[in-house]
This record gives C-alpha cells, sequence and structure tokens, in this order.
C-alpha cells in the first residue's frame, strides 16, 4: 500500500505540472537534452515567468515565500529516481539478471509509460493530445532511437553488476557528450570543461578498481547508455529547431510521451529477436513471481513519472541550482541504493565515487565561474 501511494503521488505530481508547462518556442525551453539520466532544457529563449501562487523566496519587504510546487517536484524526482533504481534491480535479480530477461525488462518498462502517456491523453482534463504528423514522428525518430538505445543500456548495465557501479560509470556522460559534440556535432568545448573531464574519467576508473561487483558487461552497457544519451542530448537539439514542431507537440509531457512511444516501438523488435525465445519462458516468470511483476510495473510507472517531473523542475530552476539538483542525486541514488541492496561501499570507491562526481559538479558550472575568453 504505501508503494502504490507513492507511484501515485509521483504521477500525480508529474501529471499535475505537465499540464501547466506549456512548449512553445520562444517562450519556453525549446528542446530536451539529458543529463544524468533525465530529460532537460537545451535552449531556453526567454525566463519564464514565475506564477504569482509559486514565488521563490525572495529578500527584502514582508516575508519570504517558498515555492512549494518547486519543492515537491523535487522531492518527488528524486524519490522517483530512487525508487525506479530499487524496483528496478529487484525486477532484475528475481528474473535472473544479466542472463534472464534484461532487454524484455527494458522494453516493458517502457510499455507502462506508454499505456500512462495514452491514459493521459484519453482522460477527461488531463492532457491534450499533441497535433504532429507522419513527418514530424519521422522526424523524432532518431531521438526515439537513441532513447530506447540509453534506457536499455542502461538496464543492461544495473543486471550485470552493482546499482552503484552503474550509477558511477553514468557520471560519466557528460565526457561522451564532450567529444561527440565536438568531433560531429560542431560544438565547442571550453578548456576548463576538458580540464574537468580529467577527474570525472579517473573518478570511475578509481571507483572501478575496489568495485567488488565489477564486470566488463556492467563497464560497457553504461558507457553505451552514455554514448546514446550523449547522442540523443545533440539530436534533439537539431529536432527543437524545426519550425513549428515545439507549437504542434504542445507540451513538455506531450514530447517526453511521443518520445517514449518511438523508443517502445524500436525496442519491440529488438526484445523479440534477442529474447523472443524465451518470451513463454518469461510470462510464466511473470504470473508466478510478484516480486518481478509488481517491481517491473513499479519501476516503469517510476522511470516515465521521475523523468517527467526531471524536466520540469530543471525548467522552473538556474544553472547552479541544476547542477546542485543533478549532484545531490547522483550521491542519493549512489549511497542509497547500495546499503538497501547490500552492495559494497569500499573506501576507494566512494573516493572515486566522489571525484567522479565532484568533475561532472564542476563541469557544469566552470564556465559559469570562469567564461571563456
Amino acid at each position: 500500500m504505501r508503494t502504490l501511494s507513492l507511484i501515485v503521488a509521483l504521477l500525480g505530481a508529474s501529471a499535475a505540472s505537465a499540464r501547466l508547462e506549456p512548449l512553445r518556442s520562444g517562450k519556453v525551453a525549446r528542446g530536451l537534452g539529458v543529463r544524468g539520466g533525465a530529460f532537460q532544457p537545451v535552449q531556453q529563449a526567454v525566463p519564464v515567468p514565475v506564477h504569482s501562487e509559486a514565488k521563490a523566496v525572495r529578500g527584502g519587504g514582508g516575508l519570504p515565500s517558498v515555492d512549494l510546487p518547486l519543492l515537491a517536484y523535487f522531492a518527488f524526482w528524486y524519490l522517483g529516481n530512487y525508487w525506479y533504481n530499487i524496483w528496478n534491480k529487484l525486477a532484475l535479480k528475481a528474473a535472473g539478471g544479466k542472463t534472464g530477461f534484461p532487454m524484455t525488462i527494458s522494453t516493458l518498462q517502457l510499455g507502462v509509460g506508454v499505456i500512462y502517456a495514452l491514459f493521459m491523453w484519453v482522460a477527461p482534463d488531463a492532457r491534450s493530445t499533441p497535433s504532429v504528423s507522419m513527418a514530424d514522428l519521422w522526424k523524432m525518430l532518431p531521438v526515439g532511437v537513441c532513447a530506447a538505445g540509453a534506457h536499455s543500456a542502461s538496464v543492461f548495465a544495473l543486471s550485470a553488476g552493482a546499482v552503484s557501479f552503474g550509477q558511477i560509470v553514468k557520471a560519466a556522460e557528460p565526457a561522451f557528450a564532450a567529444v561527440l559534440g565536438s568531433a560531429f556535432y560542431g560544438k565547442t568545448i571550453s578548456k576548463g570543461k576538458w580540464m574537468c573531464l580529467i577527474p570525472v574519467i579517473g573518478g570511475v576508473c578509481l571507483a572501478s578498481v575496489k568495485e567488488l561487483d565489477f564486470a566488463w558487461s556492467a563497464l560497457i552497457s553504461a558507457c553505451v547508455a552514455n554514448l546514446f544519451a550523449a547522442i540523443k542530448g545533440n539530436e534533439n537539439k537539431k529536432l527543437m529547431d524545426t519550425a513549428g514542431l515545439s507549437d504542434r507537440i504542445g507540451s513538455v509531457g506531450n514530447q517526453f510521451a511521443l518520445t517514449t512511444l518511438i523508443a517502445f516501438a524500436v525496442s519491440l523488435p529488438v526484445m523479440l529477436l534477442k529474447e523472443g525465445s524465451k518470451w513463454g519462458e518469461f510470462c510464466e516468470l511473470y504470473k508466478s513471481n510478484p516480486v518481478v511483476a509488481n517491481n517491473l510495473i513499479f519501476s516503469g510507472l517510476a522511470f516515465y513519472g521521475y523523468n517527467e517531473l526531471a524536466t520540469l523542475t530543471i525548467k522552473k530552476t538556474n544553472a547552479v541550482t541544476q547542477s546542485v539538483a543533478n549532484t545531490a542525486k547522483r550521491v542519493i541514488v549512489i549511497i542509497g541504493s547500495a546499503i538497501v541492496l547490500g552492495e559494497s561501499l569500499d573506501p576507494m570507491k566512494l573516493l572515486g565515487c566522489g571525484i567522479g562526481i565532484g568533475g561532472v559538479f564542476l563541469y557544469s558550472l566552470v564556465d559559469t565561474i570562469f567564461p571563456p575568453q
């Protein structure tokens, strides 16, 4: 009952907030990237006005007001991300780990999100449907493919090794984004950011040395997830430069829903090719083992809810708050999941984790602290 209450609260917060966040070109965020597994704004033309009922804390005159909706977004984003990792790992372990059904579980988690997205479109007064064309969906295909690849690879990584280790490796995503952006998308990366990648990569290597549950498959899968996530961020930026597309999509919630639909459609044939021969075995396991069934559904709902909430939370904050929020989220998930799941917390692993995440934090702020000349 407590788990169900958390899921309902998470999705309720996501649905309520997404409905209030239109996606309009020139007025709100024009594109969504990914950092730390969550969608986030790439470009914002003008600041989003602060509503009178949700003012940030301000100095001077009268008592300061607290942006309670924003605090709620943060709370449910963190809770959703934390519990997704726990429920996902429990489902994977109960289904046989990396030799079980990781691709099936990954695909069905997206399928749970699809069901929720469709429900939000047909439910009265829930969310307006997008008015996109087949041509628009075709343009969104690269983003959907990368979303599917990033999610599936992340699930493979967590099925092969510890959640804490997978999250440490995934924290190195800025390194992949920097290399891909400069090599294939014409982006200029400042010297300060390149220097910040040294502790990021060094921290991951240091954490790997003392990882008791180290597996090459986990390391490689997490790196592949980073690669897909970095490509997705760049492709999404290009996509949202399409004239009129943001108006046709209508809202942040719709954009994430459409991306999830495409990711599910892409993952389904891959699942059938890789694990289709074991589909009957999985169905029997699903029906007979409530640990698999319950945690698969809960993790799918949590994955959808926390990603949508992360987008809305980051849209309402500045760059410094975003950096602190993403860093704190990583620390909470890594340490919290290790404690709950009984994973190793060797001092060398924690040191590597701290160095790597600290490097990511500096990477996101270095151009603000030391503007490139």
